[in-house]
């Protein structure tokens, strides 16, 4: 994909102004959409932008739009530019810079980390903090001179990293560790009948002592309701 001109919607404004470019030329050019093209056209959109003249930026030549107006369906080509720009070679990502009212304080914050995040490699608390793995190693071991005085502080608060840079780690760090598989506990909560339920006594000498519990008797429901109309009758013979 070829890429559009420095100010599109003014070389826009320019070429619907000052040429015959259909629609789609223009829009093709401008990397725009037609529809845009066409509202400029009509003074809704970019009403307050002044068209610049891509001929005069060295975007355009004069023989390239008069042949594009001569063929609807001929594309415009950017012109090449007479300026060559170096290529800017890639410079590699030193070790963090630290100010150095904040330099005093990297070893608690290496403190913090070994002692929070000990999944972190010194590599990774070296690109965090900016310092050396001796010194991470000095913090680790307690021969650090300054250790007795040393405090775990977070590296962000004391702003010698950002929030996304320590998270970032932590979960570059959390990928490289081996998976631990979590046995399935499986436990359930148990039922009320189960929970509140006496819990049943196994004695394998029984005390004679105690006295029996005496079994309830079984009532027959058809021999009471048998009795109940019985006396009902009775009742009533009574009263006549």
């Amino acid at each position: 994909m070829s890429q559009g001109p420095l100010m599109p919607k003014a070389t826009a404004v320019w070429l619907v102004e000052n040429t015959s470019l259909s629609f789609e030329q223009i829009a093709d050019f401008c990397k725009l959409h037609p529809l845009e093209v066409k509202g400029i056209a009509d003074g809704e959109v970019a009403a307050g932008i002044k068209g610049m003249d891509p001929i005069t930026s060295g975007q355009l030549t004069r023989e390239e739009i008069e042949k594009a107006q001569s063929n609807p369906n001929y594309h415009l080509k950017m012109a090449e530019s007479r300026v060559k720009l170096p290529e800017q070679k890639r410079i590699k990502k030193g070790p963090r810079y630290t100010p150095v009212s904040r330099r005093h304080d990297r070893p608690n914050a290496i403190l913090w980390l070994v002692r929070n995040h000990p999944e972190l490699k010194d590599a990774q608390i070296m690109r965090l903090v900016g310092t050396t793995k001796t010194t991470i190693q000095q913090v680790r071991d307690r021969t650090h001179w300054n250790s007795a005085t040393l405090s775990p502080m977070d590296p962000v608060t004391l702003g010698l990293c950002s929030q996304i840079d320590l998270d970032f780690e932590v979960q570059r760090a959390a990928k490289d560790r081996p998976h631990v598989e979590v046995p399935e506990t499986g436990g359930t909560l148990m039922p009320a009948e189960i929970s509140t339920a006496e819990p049943e006594r196994s004695e394998p000498f029984a005390d004679m002592s105690r006295p029996k519990p005496v079994k309830e008797e079984v009532i027959d429901v058809n021999s009471v309701f048998a009795k109940l109309k019985q006396l009902k009758r009775s009742d009533d013979e009574d009263d006549e």
